[in-house]
């Protein structure tokens, strides 16, 4: 518990406001400024319905009333400091090492197991809107959602502007059946939501794909070769793919775990969800492989193009260079300062110089025009 000492000794400046997402039921500032700024919502359940109280709980306050009457206590954070997370996690006897990743973000998806809880990390991801897909355009935006879950307790840590979690609460506090199951059942129910944001991204992405895959295969001019697709473009959206992938792949062994293994914090009835979800979570992986894939040769057929467009304006340029060397040849030879030239002083040398320039010309020019060089 070291750690924790050191945590709770960490002094930061706190935050002075509650996030645009507390509701009245969310724990009031004017308590504990060393942890209240942070925490979005605290609520005690039992028997799968939220218990009321005259006014907002701590979650000091909330656990003691699960210690005494049961149910158990599901509190809500955004973005805490080590000085605000300290208190709870002393409170909850959360372990020092999933305290440290909680606060600092930036985590890979993972799930570990400690003596008295569970420590699951989602990566979260949004579709961003944009009107075109440009170089420096953002797809997918990422935030995180860690979860602490113990016997009698169920904390989630949140970070990124984004992923509110508060219209899930309300979801679940409809469904006091499934909500009676205990803190297993708010995992399940954060995985399904975070595994159903990835479907709907991915939709979203596949669209952008598609279009940027319509563009380079469509022709922009004669030839068949496109001009109007930038490989930046391409290789932006591969890169927002990347992140997709990060977010994803990591995931899907934790929860397979969590729908094959049993687990002593797992409702056993809980635990066939599991395998719904990670079932979906694969679906997505398999988009997302398939994505990179995809990009990947689209970016190689549109490099293509670009050398065959390249080749193409070198053959004009050489097309057009030969048909302008035979009348710089020919003016070239009458340019020279002799008095004994052939047709020198011929009255009729001129023109006829001209037609026979042109009369070349145009013949180099039908040759390679029906070579396919113009």
């Amino acid at each position: 518990m070291s750690m924790i000492r050191d945590l709770r000794a960490v002094v930061r400046p706190s935050r002075v406001s509650l996030r645009k997402e507390t509701g009245p039921s969310s724990y009031d500032t004017t308590r504990d400024p060393a942890t209240s700024s942070a925490v979005v919502d605290c609520a005690v359940y039992r028997d799968g319905r939220r218990v009321t109280s005259a006014g907002p709980l701590s979650p000091q306050e909330a656990m003691r009333l699960v210690r005494r009457d049961g149910g158990f206590v599901w509190i809500g954070l955004h973005e805490p400091t080590e000085a605000e997370f300290a208190g709870i996690a002393t409170e909850f006897g959360l372990h020092p090492l999933a305290v440290e990743d909680a606060v600092q973000a930036h985590q890979r998806p993972k799930l570990e197991r400690y003596d008295d809880s569970l420590f699951t990390v989602f990566k979260t991801i949004h579709y961003v809107e944009h009107d075109r897909l440009t170089a420096n355009s953002e797809v997918v935006e990422t935030g995180e959602v860690m979860c602490f879950t113990g016997r009698d307790f169920f904390i989630t840590v949140r970070h990124g502007g984004k992923g509110s979690l508060r219209a899930l609460r309300h979801r679940l506090q409809d469904d006091p059946e499934l909500l009676a199951k205990g803190p297993s059942a708010v995992l399940h129910a954060i995985a399904d939501h975070v595994v159903d944001g990835y479907i709907a991204v991915a939709d979203a992405v596949q669209d952008d794909i598609d279009e940027v895959e319509t563009e380079v295969f469509s022709p922009g001019r004669k030839g068949g070769v496109s001009r109007g697709v930038d490989s930046a473009r391409i290789y932006q959206l591969k890169r927002e793919v990347l992140e997709f992938k990060r977010a994803v792949a990591p995931l899907l062994r934790p929860m397979q775990l969590l729908s094959e293994r049993p687990m002593r914090l797992i409702d056993p009835d809980i635990q066939k969800y599991f395998r719904d979800v990670a079932d979906h979570l694969a679906r997505v992986q398999e988009q997302v492989l398939g994505f990179d894939e995809l990009l990947n040769s689209i970016l190689q057929a549109n490099l293509a193009q670009a050398s065959v467009a390249q080749n193409e304006d070198m053959r004009k340029i050489t097309a057009w260079a030969a048909i302008i060397a035979v009348p710089t040849m020919v003016t070239g030879v009458y340019g020279m300062n002799f008095d004994h030239m052939p047709e020198l002083h011929w009255k009729y040398g001129y023109p006829l110089v001209l037609s026979v320039t042109v009369a070349m010309c145009v013949g180099i020019h039908r040759v390679l025009k029906r070579n396919g060089w113009l």
